[in-house]
């Protein structure tokens, strides 16, 4: 079986070379006029500032914490600790750079037309999308290369969820506390266009785009591959002790995604339209992993595998379905919110409430009847199955997500820099896109989280040694937990969120200041002061960091130490649940408002300026930090609990006070 290591281990670095080879790439293109590049600059300098200081304040969170593990729990965990965090971090960071300068060069490639400037956006996406794959395969073979025993790399997933978890919080607050500052005085109080070069807080939301949706997507998905492929490892090394193959599986279907996703990502061209050329893509990859893992399956373990592999693939085509449904202004759902602005802001907020609520439906069904159907083909280990595969289009989805901020930022340019219409016409179109992939890929985040979690949890009762009928609603502590965990996500978003609130008034009354006391900003006879709603959510980002952090890593060792595994097991079954349907809820409603936004600004109910437009643009001001700063991090959440647990079981069942 060692030799069948060789595999991923090449595989993963091939996937590294690959997106240096896309980097070059990118980096060749022209980067525009000197205004344009002014624009970048500021851009990425605010981009390096943040990442720069909110990676330092991590790192110091991480080596207390790998000190720990050390001391609590062995070297070796520690060891794979750091690596995790440190490759996650790296990904986030490489993608992230590579995004701040993909977007002008995809403005200016607007001016030759719509197929040279996709053709771009996608590849600098899959520079990220590449590099998540790339690290998390090659660092787990190793690992598990070396110390032959998955468990001593449970360590190796929570360093990737905890800086998923910081990327997540901090990303996500900071973009949203500058969109909102910039929407509330330059849409509704000031009547200016978004991205206009006069509002002070249009570099700070530029920026935000990046950290939040590039390296915060990123980081999210590495995380979830990681702890996925990890677990259903530890699975197959749980089940089948004499049978060294199901182990290896779950890194074979990796590296079919790796070949699957490399396809996938340089078949794009435009038919059609946008949309349909990245779909027709992303079905090539879903087919040529399909085909791989035929392959493997047949050669390593039994077919039946090959079924959950299915399943997996067909329940992210079902998110994806769904999702686009609910948030796509071609359907029923974004024009009901769209045409209820004509009431006014409340009856707006309404729609988008009761169809956010209504999206969580759908895909709670098509994940439950994918858990029911893994199980049949495969036991618990086949449900694992069922994710690995769905993780398999990794690749291909950051790529997808990567795109949205790199085109949202060549929009912002072309509009900043007065560049010709026939140029913004190109560019809009993209970011219009942009919009809908970015709900898509959430929503598959937010599903493959769900279902990792669930694998996650089957090795926790694996490792207590307790029967599943041993976490039942009769016994009191199980009960407690499950309330508990229940609650956890909805605190943790209520901090996420409060902090986006206080936040967002700072830069509200900051660019307020600037329109009042700069003379001639309005007219655009003076320059803002960019600098200053940069520092104001810089700080915001940082500092909401710190109590969901806190929140996510003490709870489980808490409640564990206190009322024992089996109230712990309570807990994590608890924050599972709700935390899929919140997620689920304020991820794809507040897409709906944001799309619904733009549909009336495209012309219908009132057009840009109207009171339905004013309206819209409250409702789309609820839902960005809905869909963009606490959604996303629940997915990050969930994980770190379940591999928290996990790591510190051992210590759990010594030291429990029950």
């Amino acid at each position: 079986m060692e030799s069948l290591l060789l595999a991923p281990i090449f595989a993963g670095g091939f996937s590294i070379l690959f997106s240096i080879i896309l980097i070059f790439y990118v980096l060749k293109q022209e980067k525009g006029t000197t205004r344009m590049q002014e624009i970048s600059e500021g851009i990425k300098e605010g981009a390096k500032v943040y990442l720069d200081t909110q990676y330092k304040i991590m790192s110091i969170c991480i080596i207390l914490l790998g000190i720990l593990l050390a001391l609590v729990i062995n070297m070796e965990t520690a060891l794979s600790f750091f690596a995790g965090s440190a490759l996650s971090a790296l990904t986030g960071y490489m993608g992230m750079n590579l995004s701040v300068r993909a977007n002008v060069r995809v403005a200016n490639a607007a001016k030759e037309g719509l197929k040279g400037a996709l053709k771009l956006a996608v590849r600098g996406g899959a520079v990220t999308g590449m590099f998540a794959i790339g690290f998390a395969l090659l660092g787990i073979s190793l690992f598990y290369l070396v110390y032959k025993n998955p468990l001593l790399i449970v360590g190796f997933g929570f360093g990737a969820c905890l800086v998923s978890l910081f990327a997540r919080i901090g990303g996500g607050i900071y973009t949203k506390v500058a969109d909102i500052g910039a929407d509330l005085v330059g849409k509704v109080e000031k009547g200016i266009p978004e991205d206009d070069p006069r509002n002070p807080a249009v570099i700070a939301d530029l920026v935000g785009d990046n950290v939040g949706d590039c390296a915060g997507m990123a980081a999210d998905l590495f995380e979830t591959y990681t702890v996925t492929l990890i677990a259903a490892m530890l699975l197959g090394f749980l089940f089948f002790k004499d049978s060294p193959a199901y182990v290896v599986y779950p890194l074979m279907i990796g590296v079919v995604g790796i070949i699957a996703c490399i396809i996938g990502s340089i078949s794009v061209s435009f038919r059609r339209s946008i949309m349909t050329s990245l779909y027709i893509s992303l079905a090539i990859t879903g087919v040529v992993a399909i085909v791989g893992c035929y392959f493997i399956t047949k050669t390593l373990v039994h077919l039946n595998l090959f079924y959950a592999t299915l399943v997996g693939i067909f329940v992210t085509i079902g998110l994806f379905i769904i999702t686009e449904y609910y948030t796509s202004k071609k359907y029923t759902s974004v024009k009901e919110i769209a045409s209820a602005s004509q009431s006014g802001a409340a009856i707006n907020i309404l729609t988008g409430l009761s169809k956010g609520m209504e999206s969580v439906v759908a895909p709670t069904i098509i994940i439950a009847v994918g858990i029911f159907l893994s199980y049949w083909f495969g036991g618990v280990y086949g449900i694992g199955i069922a994710t690995m595969a769905m993780l398999s289009l990794t690749g291909m989805i950051i790529t997808l997500d990567s795109y949205g901020p790199i085109t949202d930022n060549a929009a912002g340019i072309t509009e900043m820099a007065g560049l010709p219409k026939r140029m913004r016409r190109v560019t809009d179109a993209l970011d219009a896109v942009g919009n809908t992939t970015k709900a898509v890929t959430k929503a598959f985040a937010i599903g493959s989280a769900a279902l990792a979690s669930l694998t996650l949890f089957a090795t926790y009762q694996q490792e207590t040694y307790l029967p599943s009928t041993a976490f039942t609603i009769a016994d009191p502590v199980v009960l407690i937990g499950l309330f508990i965990g229940a609650l956890i996500p909805f605190l943790f978003s209520s901090l996420c969120l409060g902090t986006v609130s206080r936040s967002a008034f700072l830069v509200v009354k900051e660019v307020r200041r600037q329109f009042k006391e700069i003379k001639g900003l309005l007219e655009g006879r003076a320059k803002p002061e960019y600098g200053n709603c940069v520092k104001i959510v810089t700080k915001a980002g940082l500092r909401g960091m710190i109590l969901p952090v806190i929140l996510a890593i003490a709870s489980p060792i808490l409640i564990g130490l206190i009322l024992g595994p089996k109230a712990l097991g309570g807990l994590l079954l608890g924050c599972i649940i709700t935390g899929l349907f919140l997620a689920l809820q304020m991820a794809t409603g507040g897409a709906a408002w944001d799309n619904a936004k733009k549909c009336i600004e495209e012309g219908k109910f009132g057009g840009k300026g109207s009171e339905p437009h004013k309206a819209s643009v409250i409702g789309d001001t609820i839902g960005d930090p809905m869909k963009d700063t606490a959604a996303p991090a629940i997915n990050p959440l969930i994980k770190v609990i379940n591999t928290v647990a996990i790591i510190f079981i051992p210590i759990i069942l010594t030291y429990t006070l029950v």
